[in-house]
């Protein structure tokens, strides 16, 4: 997912995302321990999807309490 994908998103929608891509890191982790996950790599983007979502949130915070 692309930043300015994400920064698009509202922030109920931002906190969404963020809930549907921790639930699928620890699917995604489930699978590692059960030695069913083929595509190792996809933990990693899903764990980059998160660190970018929860620094736009953390910027739009930042902006709130500037403002």
């Amino acid at each position: 997912m692309k930043p300015s994908d994400i920064r698009a998103l509202n922030d109920s929608e931002l906190a969404k995302r963020l809930d549907e891509l921790q639930q699928e890191l620890f699917n995604l982790r489930f699978q590692l321990t059960t030695r069913q996950l083929e595509n190792y790599k996809k933990i990693e983007a899903v764990r980059r999807d998160i660190a970018r979502v929860k620094t736009i949130m953390r910027e739009r915070e930042l902006e709130a309490a500037g403002a």
